[in-house]
Parts: C-alpha cells; structure tokens; sequence
C-alpha cells in the first residue's frame, strides 16, 4: 500500500564557471595572493558545480549532500559577483524535469543568465533527490521512518521557498516544472507523504486508535488538498493523479477504521457499522479503479473481516441501528508535520571558498569612497596648484628675482641660469615635441578599441531586431536596445572623455606653439643665452638697499610655502585608509551600509588636518604677493628706468614665463600620455565586457534558434482534416457529448473489456418468405439467426421436416464478427440476398433444426416458439 510519490531530477547543460569568475576578479582585484587564491576558489566552484550537477545522483544522503553544499556556495557568492547579462554572463540551462520531449525535439528547456535561476533549479533538485531518498527508506524500523518524514518534510520546505521566490529570482515565465503552481502542489504532496509516514509510525507503534485515525484524517485531507490544485492542470506526469486520489481514499478509510474501533469501545455498534462501510466502500474503489498504482488487498481484507464480526455482532446480539453516512460525527485531525524552511547553510559541511572576498555591496561602497576620497584630494591638489601657478605668474610679470639678481646689466641673472639649467635637465624642447607626438597615437588607439567595442554591440543588435521581426512573440528574450543601455551609456561617456581629451591637447599644442622659441632659448648655453639678453646699465645703486632686502626676504617666505605645499601635496597623495573593515562591521550590524555618512566621517577624520593646512597656505601666500607687490613697486621708483634697461627687463620676463610654461607643459604633456595609458586598460576591458556579453548573446541566440525550429518541426504543416461524418458518429447515429465537467477522479483501465453488441432492429420480411413461413408445420419452429448464449435457439421438434424454399429468410442485424457455435455475444455477418454462398452452409439450413450446442452449466433452451408469428421470433438481448 505504501506507494509514495517521488520527483525526477532537472537536467542541466555543462558551464565553465571558472573562465567568467576568474576574468572579474582579474579585473576587480590587485594581483597577487588574493586574486590568486579567489582565482583557485573559482576553479574549486566548477569543479563543485560538476560533482552536484554534471553526474548521475545516487539515492543517497552523500549525494544530497553535494547538491546543498553547491546551493549554499551559490547563496555565499550571490552578494560577491554581479551576476547579470551585461556584468559577469554566465547562461545556465536547464530541461523540465517533467517534459518527456518528442520525436522531432528535445524535452522543454530554458536558458538565463541569472543566478537566481540556477539556485531555484538546485533547489529543485534538492527535493526531488530528497524525496527520492525518502521513498527508498526502509518503513518497517523506526530509522527509516524517521529518515523518511524527515527527507519529505525537507522537500516540501524547498518547494514551498521557489514558489515563494522564483518569479522574483527570474526576469521571465519560468518552466512549467518550477512554477508557482507546481511547485505549490509539489510541496503539499510531500508534506501529505511526511503525515502518511508518521501514521505509519504511530501504527506500528500501536498508538491509541483515536490518535490514529486523527493522523489518517490529515493526511488524507493532504492528499485530497494536492489532488485539487492539480486536477485540471496537466502540470505533472500523469500517474500522479490516480495515485493522489487513491491515497486520500485509502487514508480516509484508514481514518474511519481505526475510528470504528473507538466507537467499538466505546460501546457505538452502529457507529462501527456505518464507519467500517464507508471504508469497505473506499477501499472497494480504490481496487476497481486504481488496482493498478496501489494493490489494497490486505487492508481490504482487513476492513471486510471487521465488518463481517461487526455485523454479525449487532445482529445476534446488539441489534444498535446503523447510522447513516451523513449522520457521522466528524473524524478530528492532528498534524505533525510542517515545511522545512531553507535556511542557509543547509549542509552541515559547508566552507565558503569565498570566505576572504568581500561582498559586492562592500565593494561597490569602498569604489564610492575612493572615488570621493579622490575628488576630495584632487580638489586639494589643485587649489595649491593654481595658486604656486599664481604666484609664478605675479613673481615673471614683476621680473623677480630677476630683477633684484642684474647687479651688471650684461651678464645672465642667476635666476635665469637655474631655470635654463632645469629646462635642459629635463630634455628642453625635444621632450616636448616628443610628448607631442606621441599623443594623437595614443589617442587613435583608444578611438579604435572604442569604436570596435561598439561595432560588436552594433552587430548583435541589428541581428537581434532581425530575428525579432522575423519570429515575432516567439522571440522571447530580452531586446539587445534594452539590454546595451548601460554599455552605450558607458561608451557615450569615453566618448564625452576623448572629445574633452582632444580640445585638452589642442590647448597644449597652442601654448606650447606661443612659447616654443622663448624655451628654445632657455636650452642654449649660457654664452648664446647671455648674448641674446640686451645689456643695459647696471643698477649697482639698488644692491644693499633696504627695499631689495624686504623683497629678498618675501621671495624666500614664498620659495619655503611652495616646498611646503610640493610636501603637503606628497602627503595627501599618500594617504591610504582601507574602508572595507569598516563596510563589513556596517553591515554586519545593520544588514545594509550607509555609504555616504560613513564615507564622509571618515574623510573629514582623515583629511580634515591636511585640509586646513591648504587653507593656511593659500591664506599666507595672499599676504606674501600682496607685500611683495607693494615692495616692487618701491624698488621700481628707486630704479633708473630706460629703453635699454625695459628691454633687458622684458626678456628676463619672458624667460621666466617660458620656464614656468615649460614646467607646466611637460606636466601635462606626462599627465595625457598617462590618461591615455590608464584610458587604454579601462576600454580593453569595456571591450572585454562587450566581447563576453555579445558571445553570450550569440549562444543564447543560438540555443534560442534550436528551439524555435524544433518547436516549428513539432508543428502540423497543415490544419486538422475534417472527418466524415460516419467515421465521427457513434453506431447510434449520434455523437457521444462531451461531459460538461471533468470527472472527480480519474478511473484508469489497463484494457477496454469487449462490450456485447446493440439489440438488432427487426427484420424485414419479403411475401415469399412470409408465406413459406406460414406454411411450415405449427410445431416446429424456425431458429433464430444467432442465438446468444442467453437465449439459445429453441430445440427442433422430432420428425419434422424441412419444406423447400427458393430463399433464405433475412438474417438479423450484428456486428461484422463471425458466428461460431457456443460463443456467446456475437452474430453472423449477413449475406446479400441476390448471392449467398452459405445460404445452405452447416450452421444455417433453411428451416432446418439447428445442432444443438449447449455448455456445460447453461441454462436450458427456451420452448418452442408460439405459434402465430409469422417469423421467428428473436432473441433479447440486454443493454449495458
């Protein structure tokens, strides 16, 4: 009787988890001992994936124990990689556990990048291997009823979580294996299983029989509960229905067992009666109808022997009046058994190979801080920047220290010397004409790498709209316009960057071009420097004077505030404070980080000092130009001024600005060729990304493609034929009507039993038969075409004899099967009247006494026919 129901396992298609894993911590991680190791965790997942996945399963615990241990790992990883069609794309294809598939095709599959769809199929496979487990448990020891209750209660607490969370974890219609309905009706199932075991249990552990039929009660209000949500869908193999219709029967009459032999005790005779008919009756269908899943023989005999003792009872000695159905109290219920929720970790085993790598919320939230932590040093950086660039500016337009450094008047200031010795260090002119023309190569490198990462997206698009304009709604998958959104909002932006990156470089190259022949100059030796400089008289006079020691004095306070900012700007560049500790402690607290107010205490902690120092700094050279200026506007008083002198003075301003061009040239020049550098990594791996997401695209489209023509090939190349009407009508004339409703539970019959044949229409008597009938002799009586056994033809009359005739009279009416004598049910085939080969043959002589066949046990042959009737009259045969 024990006949549980267990769940086939899906079938997945083989992935390569390490590749697109590897590929994203290569590109997220430094190198070194952590990407490697996360690298080898990779490979490790794979390997786990094949172990659950890629093998047949044993009905074993050990095997049940892989697959959690894979679905735990899918649960640890899920927060760690952006799992997602255009992130980290890995397809996962999976088959419908319950699709037998066809001639022409495969069973119904799907294929998603999603890893919440490969979690709700491992799932899946969990409980159905659960229940598989389940039903090869020993039920006659108390381990294996406990294996059994504890594997079905488990399974139905999986089922039950995908119906919960599948249509979220998917972006579309799942298969019919994992949807709502079934997985539903699954869960219940198995929950119905887990009740049955325990009043197994309770059985064999001879409870209290009130008890007993409680548990029965529930459990077969279980099955009942499954057998309605599945009724009239065609979700699950069809062998399920019967055996869930059984089960509620059998478990019902387990219940009014048991609970007849309670009000036995209690001294209720009629109600043991009523109770143990009810159960005859259940049982009594069960074996008619569903003999073939569920063999009840012994608990038939069971329940007919009790009430056999109990009828006997009543009637001799008790003589209680039995009650009708309907006037039963009803059997209470007792459920032991609910769900098991899925908790992670399900396995008792689990190590998270990703235990050191934190999770993505982490990272994208230490991305966000560095880069806010970048704008705020960047921010620094450039305010003390802009005002040593000032200062340069003010300090070349006033020509100092030149000016207080030209004691002769024909010799280079050492001022100048300096700085033409800085510009030749540093490869004078030819440094930057080679900057110069590196750049556009630069820049034509990352315009290809963009532009053929667009082209890739370009392609799979047009062939994408293609297909959907050719297939229409069957092309069922994201739109590629839809999907590239963000990749095409990425790759606006590089080009928004190049652009500016362009006009950057044409400003470079104007300026450079204004200033190129000044620092042309500044890389001459000083002999051709110092005869480029017009002489003029020297200003011995000023030297020693108070207003040239002031602004002595000034220039060396703002020489020792710019060293004091090249060391400021040192310091906050190297400034490094890991924020993932204080992520993980965020979200290990409060299960969700709060970026921005953590990110900008920690910045204010942090940068707070080095950021009142800029403001110091900025603040005391304000003051130092100002005095500065004031002062040199008193030496310029006390300068003898003219013509020759103003132009000596001019070109001296004109050195020191093309020094301080060439400075800020070379910087910048540096400064784009590593942009470009660093643009160049960044787009190889948009290309990269563009690249993996288009592959898997194509072999989407490709698995897509499959499909779709294995569907079409399935499809009929014509519509349905109309039937003629004779082959759609029944033997009555009319066709059988559909019944309205669906029948409560299905009856299932491993052969159609032979039906006796309609009662034949009577038949049609010619003149010359009518008269060669009435001319027989009245006592004997002409037989019956084809006498049933129920009706055998009557028995000939001694000495009569047979008159001539020139026909046979007509034969009834049968079904086109031969006659043979004996056989009951069956009529000869008839013969045209205009030709008759057997018209004479053995077993119809015209008006001749038929042989007599008479079985073993059959009844005795009827009397002879009244007299009177012109043709002999015919047999009756029953309707079914």
């Amino acid at each position: 009787m024990t006949n549980f129901i267990s769940v086939q396992l899906k079938k997945a298609s083989e992935v390569d988890l390490a590749k697109p894993l590897c590929k994203f911590i290569q590109q997220s991680y430094p190198g070194g001992d952590a990407q490697a190791e996360h690298c080898r965790a990779a490979e490790e997942l794979s390997k786990l994936r094949k172990s659950a996945l890629g093998r047949p399963l044993d009905k074993h615990d050990s095997a049940l124990e892989t697959l959690l241990r894979y679905y735990d790992q899918l649960c640890s990883i899920e927060p760690k990689f952006p799992f997602s069609e255009n992130q980290v794309c890995v397809t996962f294809t999976w088959k419908d556990a319950f699709d037998k598939g066809s001639l022409f095709g495969g069973s119904a599959k799907l294929a998603l990048a999603s890893l919440g769809y490969e979690k709700t199929c491992v799932l899946f496979n969990c409980g159905a291997l659960a229940s598989q487990i389940a039903a090869e448990q020993n039920l006659d020891n108390d381990e294996g009823l406990k294996a059994a209750a504890k594997h079905y209660q488990f399974a139905s607490g999986a089922f039950q979580h995908i119906k919960d969370t599948v249509l979220s974890a998917l972006s579309r219609e799942p298969t019919v294996d994992i949807s709502p309905d079934t997985v539903g009706t699954l869960s219940l199932i198995m929950l119905a299983q887990a009740q049955e075991v325990f009043f197994l249990k309770a059985t064999r552990d001879k409870m209290k029989d009130g008890i007993i039929a409680k548990l029965a009660n529930q459990a077969a209000d279980y099955y009942g509960d499954a057998y309605k949500q599945c009724q009239y869908k065609d979700t699950l193999p069809k062998e399920v229905f019967p055996v869930l219709a059984a089960k509620h029967c059998i478990m019902q009459a387990n219940a009014e067992y048991h609970q007849s032999i309670l009000a036995k005790q209690q001294k209720k005779f009629g109600e043991e009666i009523g109770r143990l008919q009810h159960a005859a009756d259940l049982v009594k269908t069960v074996a008619s109808r569903y003999d073939e899943y569920i063999n009840v023989k012994d608990l038939v005999d069971k329940i007919n022997r009790a009430l056999t003792a109990a009828k006997k009872d009543n009637d001799f000695i008790y003589h209680d009046r039995v009650p009708d159905l309907k006037d039963l109290e009803s059997i209470g219920k007792a459920s032991l058994v609910k769900s098991t929720p899925v908790v992670v970790p399900l396995s008792q085993k689990f190590t998270d190979l990703f235990e050191k790598m934190v999770p993505l919320q982490v990272q994208q939230s230490v991305s966000v801080y560095n880069q806010r932590k970048a704008d705020l040093v960047n921010r620094l950086i450039a305010q003390m920047r802009e005002a040593t660039n000032l200062a340069n500016g003010v300090l070349a337009s006033l020509n100092l220290p030149a000016a207080i450094e030209d004691v002769s008047g024909d010799t280079v200031p050492q001022s100048i010397l300096n700085k033409s010795k800085s510009v030749i260090e540093q490869g004078g002119i030819q440094t930057v004409d080679q900057l110069i023309k590196d750049l556009p190569e630069l820049l034509q490198r990352n315009k290809e790498i963009l532009d053929e990462s667009l082209r890739l997206l370009d392609e799979e698009e047009t062939t994408d709209n293609d297909l959907r304009t050719k297939f229409k709604e069957r092309w069922q998958r994201t739109p590629s316009n839809e999907l590239y959104k963000p990749l095409r909002a990425e790759g606006a932006n590089y080009h928004s960057i190049l652009n500016k990156a362009v006009q950057a470089d044409g400003q470079v190259k104007e300026r450079y071009q204004s200033h190129r022949d000044t620092i042309a100059l500044l890389c001459k030796p000083e002999s051709e420097l110092n005869a480029a400089i017009p002489s003029a008289n020297p200003a011995k006079t000023l030297q020693g004077s108070e207003v040239v020691n002031v602004l002595r004095t000034l220039l060396a306070n703002l020489d020792e505030v710019k060293k004091e900012r090249e060391q400021l700007e040192n310091d906050l560049k190297s400034v490094n404070f890991d924020m993932t500790s204080k992520f993980l402690t965020a979200l290990a607290q409060d299960g969700a980080i709060n970026e921005e107010a953590i990110s900008v205490a920690e910045l204010d902690r942090i940068y707070g000092s080095y950021t009142q120092k800029v403001q110091e700094s900025l603040k005391k050279q304000e003051e130092l130009l100002k005095n500065i200026q004031n002062a040199h506007q008193d030496f310029s008083k006390m300068k003898q001024s003219n013509n020759e002198s103003n132009l000596r003075e001019e070109v001296l301003k004109n050195l020191a600005v093309a020094n301080d061009n060439f400075v800020e040239l070379v910087a910048n020049l540096k400064e784009g060729t590593k942009f470009y550098n660093e643009l160049t990594e960044i787009l190889l791996k948009f290309q990269n990304k563009c690249s993996d997401i288009v592959f898997a695209r194509k072999t989407e489209r490709d698995e897509l493609l499959k499909d779709l023509q294995q569907s079409i090939a399935r499809e009929p190349s014509a519509p349905a034929i109309p039937l003629p009407t004779y082959q759609t009508t029944s033997a009555g004339g009319t066709k059988p009507a559909a019944s309205p409703t669906p029948t409560p539970a299905p009856r299932t019959m491993v052969g159609t039993k032979p039906q006796p044949p309609a009662r034949p229409p009577p038949p049609v008597i010619s003149a010359t038969s009518s008269s060669s009938s009435a001319s027989a002799p009245s006592g004997t009586a002409a037989p019956p075409a084809a006498p049933p056994a129920a009706a055998p033809a009557p028995a000939p009359t001694p000495g009569a004899s047979a008159p001539a005739a020139s026909t046979a009279p007509s034969q009834a009416q049968g079904p086109p099967y031969p006659t043979y004598p004996g056989y009951p049910g069956y009529c000869q085939m008839p013969m045209p009247m205009g030709y008759n080969p057997y018209m004479y043959g053995q077993y119809n002589l015209p008006y001749a006494p038929s042989p007599v066949y008479q079985n073993p046990g059959q009844a005795p042959y009827p009397a002879p026919q009244q007299p009177g009737y012109p043709f002999p009259q015919q047999p009756y045969y029953p309707q079914q």
